[in-house]
């Protein structure tokens, strides 16, 4: 369960520690400066279908490339290591993984992979490329005889197993996985071949209605589908661990490294009772019922895939529909606090005869009624968290839909916030560090603050896996203050950030250090716990933890002083040790001195880093002209830098998901529309909507358990800060383009799955563990701020007038009646408001919107406030239309003020018309 896997490669480990000299990303290539070893070549047969042009291996019959038509040089299999991958002990499309017993007895594994014989090719016959017995690679013993096909029939490549009992007895088959290989190697490759030449892999894990997605880097299309042929469920998805970092007993291996430069493979499990009795006994509960198969004496079943292209991403499910796939679309998808309800629309080519709820009573469904082809349900929750929806079919297929389910969004967020500022609050007197007082890092196995971790800037509040929580701490706030938390903001600001991890005076004045927890044993011999490991390069000393040179710092001291700048301007009486010039001001040195003393790390895109456009934004609204057009100036430089690259999404790392929300931000800001539009569609490359609340939305992220998780390992990460993170610039690209209602779809899911880390006493968890052998949340906090912060900005209800499924109301109650739509927002801030057919965008930095009324015909939206309160006397109200074809926008009240309309609040509710001119 506490398997270590392989750690990122050096190159990766140097950059993290590192001045900032190193080498551009783009020279990740330089990882092995060794001459290449010259493998022999593979003897090939070349076939098409329909969709591809295709190669099988000679002398296996596995795949060895799937080149879709019309598009040059790129391959979804990785054909181009297809030499050095021959050998015994690499997987491939074609092998086959099984787990069987007989009688009762002890499990036997066999696989095709580990030790290849020669198999023996079998007479073709209609729609067969190629066929053969593969039985004497399967391994000494097996009680079964197994055949494989590749066939095109009606255009559509397609691969099938048969297997037959030749055994005297009943054959019990546990698991049986076809590894599922696809080119995710970012291994020396360079940003932009990455971008053309490699794919991700995003699985909906839904039994018979289940399937596998490949996308390019770039987002382009074609986009790969892999279906499941009658009687082969996506049942579970189970990494394939690399042999040198695999335990003893798994026989089901690749050697291919496993890193940060490369994913790795998995397998489409059909069956994985076999993995629950052993290597998942001590997991959580798996996405399905874990299954075996019996085989009677004599009897052959066949399990196969088929290989299909979507034209695009966005055509992902009118594919599916073609190929008649059972498909869920989820509204506005798979979280649901208990006081929402959710619309679920189905397109099946059997309709529904009953669905079942696990845990029994979480989940209800209910007939909405139907339209263009969609039967809608309602779907409402009682309880909390991970459920499963199954749907049967007439035609006998099951489908499963994983739900979350949370407390009303209010209630998650001032758990947070009740969490960080209290459990998380700590006050070490004569911490050697001075950490006093800080919101360090916790330990919700152990229910502790970790005062000490060998990764030192876990309880250093510096860097992301521990500044996470008191970032979170603090842009709760923002929309949610509460005045006993904000006055520890305060405190921490005031005398833990300023002057101990930020430099608050002199030549380096704003630079903020990569730790001030650090390791030093002989400054402190008594202090560090002997059972922590303090060998590794994490256990920085004093001299690198005082560092200031690691960019990605910065925005999360810059979200401090911002959120305290705006609790200062736009309320009254919580924030009292400085006036909102002194936080503005603290939050401009932060961004200048990011660009003097790490300006390394500045040609990325960081995450948070919306925050600098916010700054820049609030300067030049308080007239602080001087001190704009330097940041404007700085910032300038980096997107010129940005625009001049065909993907500008590098970091410390091979591949990154965490640059992209920034680099969009500057170029929607600056105009930059073609790099705009490009970065909007690299993130869908990795960001899917699939109907499951761990991928609905989840940006891809596989490597940060090693720097913020407590289980540290390379896996693939639900819901870690990428999530909420790139839901920035996805809600930004839809609000231009309301059409385009596929970029609302994974805003909201990764906005929304970004509160899936907050258990329920308010504890925030770094992220789940997706692996099958654990399938639950880290126990440490680490990273999660980060996610809350995209949460937090973006928290909004949405108004959408959908073309097949109607009004659609994401993140309010919704009702109509005549031409008006009425929407109460449930968003956890109510200061935000799209109205999509408008494309009318309101936010409020003071006040709350109660509910809000859209006349379909007139255009004109009222807005019902909140009254007063003891911190919000006053509201002030901003408007924009962001749609190049929307009109212009007038408010009936409030007097202009810093960019917004301002006006009193009263005793009772406030009402406030906009009406198009």
């Amino acid at each position: 369960m506490n398997r270590v896997l392989r750690p990122l490669p050096l190159l990766a480990l140097a950059i993290a520690t590192a001045a900032p000299t190193v080498l551009p990303i783009t020279a990740v290539q330089a990882q092995d400066e060794k001459p290449k070893k010259v493998y022999p070549p593979i003897i090939k047969t070349e076939m098409t279908t329909q969709d591809f042009n295709l190669a099988l291996r000679a002398d296996t019959q596995t795949l060895a490339s799937l080149a879709p038509k019309g598009v040059s040089a790129f391959d979804f299999v990785p054909a181009g290591r297809e030499a050095e991958r021959a050998a015994n002990g690499y997987v491939h499309i074609g092998d086959l993984h099984l787990r069987l017993r007989t009688g009762g007895g002890a499990w036997q594994d066999y696989n095709s992979s580990t030790l290849r014989k020669q198999i023996t090719a079998l007479r073709g016959g209609k729609d067969v490329l190629a066929a053969a017995d593969i039985t004497t690679s399967m391994g000494e013993g097996i009680p079964l005889k197994v055949e494989r096909r590749w066939l095109n029939e009606d255009g559509v490549l397609a691969m099938r197993f048969t297997l037959e009992n030749t055994s005297a007895e009943a054959v019990e088959i546990g698991v049986l996985g076809m590894p599922m290989v696809f080119d995710n190697i970012i291994l020396d490759r360079d940003l932009d071949s990455a971008h053309q030449e490699a794919s991700f892999v995003d699985p909906y894990i839904g039994r018979d209605a289940g399937y596998l997605q490949v996308t390019r880097l770039s987002g382009e299309g074609p986009a790969l589908l892999v279906l499941p042929e009658k009687g082969t469920p996506l049942e579970a998805y189970k990494p394939i661990y690399e042999k040198a970092w695999a335990k003893k007993d798994d026989n089901f291996t690749d050697l291919s490294p496993r890193g940060q430069v490369s994913e790795g493979f998995y397998d489409w499990t059909v069956a994985s009772k076999g993995f629950a009795e052993k290597e998942w006994s001590k997991a959580s509960r798996q996405w399905n019922e874990p299954t075996s198969i019996t085989l009677q004496p004599g009897e052959r079943r066949s399990y196969g895939v088929k290989f299909v292209t979507a034209p695009s991403i966005r055509a992902i499910e009118d594919t599916l529909v073609a190929h008649k796939r059972p498909v869920a679309v989820g509204i506005p998808g798979y979280v649901l606090p208990t006081d929402q309800s959710a619309s679920l629309f189905l397109k099946a080519p059997s309709k529904v005869t009953g669905f079942e709820s696990f845990p029994e009573g979480a989940l209800s469904l209910s007939e909405e009624g139907s339209g263009e082809g969609w039967a809608r349900y309602q779907v409402k929750a009682s309880g909390w968290g991970r459920a499963r929806l199954t749907l049967t079919y007439a035609d006998g297929q099951k489908q499963t839909v994983s739900y979350y389910i949370t407390k009303p969004m209010e209630k998650v967020v001032a758990d947070l916030g009740h969490f960080t500022t209290h459990q998380q609050w700590f006050e070490g007197k004569g911490d050697p560090f001075h950490r006093t007082p800080a919101i360090l890092s916790y330990d919700r196995e152990e229910n502790k603050i970790l005062t000490q971790d060998g990764r030192v800037w876990v309880a250093g509040m510096s860097d992301e896996g521990g500044a996470g929580s008191w970032v979170a701490a603090a842009i709760k706030q923002l929309d949610n203050p509460d005045p006993e938390e904000v006055a520890r903001i305060e405190r921490l600001v005031d005398e833990t950030v300023l002057g101990t991890l930020q430099i608050d005076e002199g030549e380096h004045k704003g630079g903020v250090k990569k730790s001030i927890f650090y390791y030093e044993p002989e400054e402190f011999p008594d202090y560090y716990d002997p059972k922590i490991d303090w060998s590794s390069w994490t256990a920085w000393n004093k001299e690198h933890s005082n560092d200031l040179g690691r960019t990605y710092n910065y925005p999360h001291v810059a979200i401090g002083h911002w959120v305290l700048y705006r609790l200062a301007r736009d309320t009254e009486g919580l924030v009292t040790r400085h006036d909102w010039k002194f936080y503005l001001k603290w939050a401009y040195v932060t961004s200048v001195a990011m660009m003097r003393d790490a300006p390394y790390y500045a040609r990325f895109g960081l995450m948070e880093g919306d925050v600098f456009l916010d700054i820049l934004k609030d300067l030049e609204r308080e007239g602080m002209t001087e001190e704009a057009a330097n940041m404007k100036r700085l910032m300038t430089e980096r997107a010129d830098h940005w625009r001049s690259l065909k993907y500008p999404f590098g970091s410390e790392m091979a591949w990154d998901s965490t640059g992209q929300p920034e680099v969009y931000a500057w170029m929607d800001h600056f105009g930059y529309e073609p790099q705009a539009e490009a970065t909007r569609e690299v993130i869908l490359g990795y960001d899917p909507t699939i109907p499951s609340w761990g991928y609905n939305g989840n940006a891809r992220r596989y490597w940060d358990f090693l720097y913020g998780g407590k289980v540290s390992r390379i896996e693939r990460q639900i819901h870690h800060y990428g999530s909420a993170l790139n839901a920035v610039p996805l809600f930004t690209a839809y609000r231009k383009n309301p059409k385009d209602f596929h970029l609302l779809r994974v805003a909201y899911g990764g906005m929304m799955g970004g509160i899936t880390n907050i258990d329920q006493e308010g504890f925030g968890s770094a992220a789940f563990h997706s692996y099958p052998d654990m399938m639950q949340w880290d126990a440490i906090t680490g990273d999660y701020g980060m996610g809350f912060y995209g949460h937090a900005i973006t928290a909004a209800t949405y108004l959408v007038d959908h073309p097949e499924f109607g009004w659609l109301g994401l993140g309010g109650k919704l009702e109509t009646q005549g031409d008006t739509v009425h929407v109460v927002p449930q968003d956890g801030a109510r200061r935000r408001l799209f109205v999509a057919p408008a494309g009318l965008w309101i936010t409020l930095e003071a006040g709350k919107i109660a509910s809000a009324d859209y006349d379909t015909k007139t255009g004109e939206v009222r807005l019902t406030l909140d009254p007063a309160s003891a911190i919000t006397p006053r509201a002030r109200l901003l408007f924009e239309t962001t749609t190049k074809d929307g009109k212009p926008y007038a408010s009936d009240t409030g007097s202009l003020e810093r960019g917004a309309y301002a006006f009193e609040l009263g005793s009772g509710p406030k009402v406030v018309t906009l009406s198009p001119r």
